[in-house]
């Protein structure tokens, strides 16, 4: 003789007897073989899985169905359904299974199990209760499958962000692109994508995990791909890009200066955008003007001052070489547009040369330098090179 169970632990399935929960139990067996063949049937993505998958799946909707009956005996405060239904799939299942797929499978056993639990009860009353409590049991059901995938992707999450912030300070150190390569193919990241360096500030108090995500999102509204790190009170994003660096990308850090590295290709050309940005965000102090973002190559004067080896060679080799190497003469040019504090006519005057052929020579040093002598900052920029190469 069965005795009730206690007004606490009042069996999920109301007005459903032991006898027919006994009868469904043993059709259990038939509806799981009967929902894999339906599965077969209906899901294409079903079919091209490989054996040993496929059998995680079976155990999976032979768990949810069989599990219907556990559930209806319970309390509805002690349902478990996660560990009763998911707990005898591997966790590979997970990256095997979409959420999306989880959801068709799902479908496909509980029609199956609304096409024949109801049945098993003897009065229409007691097959309508098996009705109710089966709709009870497929949200349950539903919510444990997202529960499980939710898990999943925050495990994922944490463990992706550890990996990016490996790769970013790998970056940061410059260690070999060999290494950084795989490391960052755990995350997707094309290893031959072009890619920019921006390095600033953040928060010191900020949540890292807030700051990291807004970077993702920023990126993603953009459609480029980016990882970000965190170092002390300084954010690095690596971005990959197409053309250039969208401007308001100084609106994912803190106030102050940002400094953007060159656009270089693969992870070796990342470690030397990395290399050149925080080197000019080391010496924005001794511009207070600059603009918000700002190329690391507007900052080469700051950094020679501050005897950064890296700018002086690019200065004499980039800029003095090609004016002293050009059949104009350019270096003396330079030198008479200084001497007059940038005055074209006077300048002219003083080298005996018309004012056309000194805006010439101007334009020339621009074409070899790519640096504007008309513009104060790379005005600046020229003169501390031709300074520094007459020193060598």
């Amino acid at each position: 003789m069965s005795t009730s169970p206690a007004p606490d632990e009042v069996p999920s399935a109301p007005g459903v007897s032991r006898e027919a929960l006994k009868r469904v139990e043993r059709a259990a067996g038939g509806m799981a073989t009967r929902s894999v063949a339906l599965m077969d049937e209906r899901l294409p993505w079903f079919r091209s899985l490989p054996p040993d998958q496929r059998s995680w799946v079976t155990l999976v909707a032979q768990a949810g169905i069989a599990g219907y009956v556990p559930w209806a005996l319970r309390a509805p405060s002690d349902l478990r359904l996660t560990g009763l239904v998911f707990g005898t799939a591997p966790r590979e299942l997970l990256r095997v299974v979409s959420l999306r797929q989880t959801v068709e499978l799902v479908r496909v056993a509980i029609d199956i199990a609304e096409e024949h639990i109801p049945a098993e009860g003897r009065t229409p009353a007691e097959s309508a209760a098996l009705r109710e409590s089966l709709l009870r049991y497929s949200r349950e059901i539903a919510f444990s499958a997202a529960a499980v995938y939710a898990a999943a992707a925050e495990t994922r999450g944490a463990w992706d962000a550890r990996v990016e912030a490996a790769v970013v300070d790998g970056i940061v150190r410059g260690e070999d692109p060999d290494t950084l390569t795989s490391r960052s193919a755990a995350l997707d990241w094309d290893a031959n994508r072009r890619v920019a360096v921006i390095a600033g500030s953040t928060a010191a108090t900020g949540d890292r995990t807030t700051v990291v995500s807004a970077v993702s999102d920023w990126a993603g509204r953009h459609g480029l791909a980016a990882m970000a790190g965190i170092q002390g009170s300084r954010l690095v994003v690596v971005l990959g890009v197409v053309e250039t660096v969208p401007d308001d990308v100084a609106d994912l850090f803190a106030p102050g200066p940002v400094v953007i590295g060159p656009v270089e290709p693969g992870l070796a050309g990342a470690v030397h955008s990395a290399a050149e940005a925080l080197a000019g965000l080391r010496v924005t102090a001794a511009w207070p003007g600059a603009p918000r973002p700002v190329p690391s190559g507007s900052l080469l004067a700051e950094r020679a001052l501050a005897a950064d080896l890296t700018a002086v060679d690019r200065l004499r080799t980039q800029i003095f070489q090609p004016m002293a190497q050009a059949a104009t003469p350019l270096l003396e040019t330079l030198d008479a547009y200084l001497a007059h504090g940038s005055s074209l006519e006077p300048a002219a005057r003083s080298l005996f040369v018309h004012a056309n052929t000194m805006r010439y020579r101007l334009h020339k040093i621009a074409e070899v330098t790519g640096r504007d002598p008309w513009n104060p900052r790379d005005l600046q920029i020229l003169h501390t090179a031709s300074i520094l190469g007459r020193l060598d």
